[in-house]
């Protein structure tokens, strides 16, 4: 009968493989990976106003002129962080239409005419003066940013399936002559549902509105999204969210990826609204962002790595991990745990499997720690993953940064020293246990030469 524990590796594992197998939550995983480099543009916008244009903070104080440039960073982060959710509509209508088999450009622009008619078509708008100049059409942030992000993902799903199933009816679709060209003819085969669908989706954001007294992104940014963002970004949803990852890596499984469907969509809203925030005075105040993961949980690769590359080659007696951890030390600095992940190897390990687990939840709790404290503050940019230790820190969160790193570090380090002992042991044990055995003696006999 399956242990305890080989019931819940085998039951991770089925979670994994379902996950990736799930056609919604991969291409929402292929998305944000698709559009991850405009986010990290978007934030470093953010930073060289900091650091060029603003009067208060940059170089502008001394050389004015450059003042003159903020509105180039700020149309840069509107470009990227405050325009998302229309780039992730496309991007996943595009993604679910190659697994649903329907025209991609047709689905991704289906999806965005769809979600514009459940979202406000007007904006209020301000004069020259301040004064009130009435609304006129246009998107607010609401619907472009990062709060729309949720109603932008579920309509998208809603949309697909409905695209997905009026093209499969034959009676839908208008028969043009085979002389017409297959791009014009496939275009007069969407027509009717396309019809059909932006009808719906419009009615429906009307309707919704009647009944409710909000639109439809107001509406599961209130009920549904920031229910998520505030659980998520708590200091319990940190480290049990850094735990859970971890858990597939010792399964062998990449535990960021399989996550990632829910933890990205944070990930955008949280560096979005630290953004925002910053532009409008305000102190940022959502932990949980694409930076923070990379320095603080991750530093040095998934379970603290790093920790085991430094004991490893400093005190192991075993020449094979020493090798390997010599190997891995320079990947680690980067964030890039595979080789000791598999060359030690550490999945399914039980011997390491209390720090290699534990110690991205250590990590999460010792940087939420010094949030708490006021000692670093939520950033406002995010590091590409592959920035090495210490210089991720500092770009991201200043000199405090690179402190909490060094705290994580010998902590997770510490945590690696007795198992790689109790390695030794094991190995030295071995060792005796094969040269005593018989069996062994008479191979090394015969094999000495008469």
């Amino acid at each position: 009968m399956p242990s305890l524990s080989d019931r819940f590796s085998d039951g991770l594992t089925v979670v994994a493989e379902k996950v990736d197998e799930n056609k919604y939550l991969n291409s929402l995983k292929n998305s944000f990976g698709y559009f991850l480099p405009f986010i990290l543009v978007g934030s470093f916008a953010s930073l060289l106003r900091s650091l060029v244009s603003s009067q208060e903070t940059g170089l502008a104080r001394w050389i004015p002129a450059l003042a003159n440039l903020d509105g180039a960073f700020t149309a840069m982060n509107f470009a990227t962080m405050s325009f998302m959710t229309i780039p992730i509509v496309v991007l996943l209508g595009w993604q679910l239409a190659k697994r649903n088999g329907t025209p991609t450009h047709a689905t991704a622009i289906l999806c965005v005419a769809a979600y514009v008619t459940v979202v406000p078509q007007s904006v209020q708008a301000l004069l020259e003066d301040g004064s009130d100049g009435g609304t006129a059409a246009g998107l607010g942030d609401g619907a472009l940013g990062a709060q729309g992000l949720f109603i932008g993902i579920i309509w998208t799903v809603v949309i697909t399936e409905l695209f997905r199933w009026l093209s499969g009816i034959e009676a839908l679709r208008i028969k043009m002559p085979d002389s017409v060209p297959p791009a014009i003819a496939q275009s007069f085969n969407s027509l009717i549902p396309v019809f059909l669908i932006l009808t719906f989706s419009a009615v429906f954001g009307v309707l919704f509105r009647l009944g409710t007294g909000s639109y439809l992104n107001e509406w599961v940014y209130a009920v549904l999204q920031h229910p998520l963002e505030v659980i998520f970004q708590s200091s319990a949803g940190v480290i049990l969210m850094a735990l859970f990852s971890q858990l597939f890596w010792f399964l062998g499984i990449h535990g960021g990826l399989v996550i990632s469907p829910i933890r990205n969509p944070l990930f955008a809203t949280a560096i979005a609204a630290n953004i925002a925030a910053v532009n409008a005075g305000a102190e940022p105040t959502q932990p949980l962002t694409y930076g923070f993961w990379v320095t603080f949980i991750v530093l040095g690769g998934a379970g603290g790595i790093l920790g085991l590359t430094i004991v490893g080659a400093l005190m192991s007696k075993q020449e094979d991990l020493r090798m390997i951890s010599r190997i891995g030390f320079v990947p680690a600095i980067c964030g890039i745990s595979e080789p000791l992940v598999f060359g030690v190897p550490l999945v399914l390990n039980p011997l390491y499997a209390i720090p290699f687990i534990f110690n991205t939840g250590i990590s999460a709790a010792i940087a939420m720690v010094a949030m708490n404290l006021g000692f670093i503050q939520a950033n406002t940019v995010d590091v590409p993953f592959g920035v090495p230790v210490f210089i991720n820190g500092f770009i991201g969160f200043g000199w405090q940064g690179v402190v909490v790193q060094a705290i994580i570090l010998i902590a997770t380090t510490l945590m690696w020293v007795p198992f790689v002992a109790i390695d030794d042991r094991r190995a030295a044990q071995e060792s005796l246990d094969g040269e005593s055995d018989p069996a062994n003696q008479n191979d090394s006999k015969e094999a000495v030469p008469a």
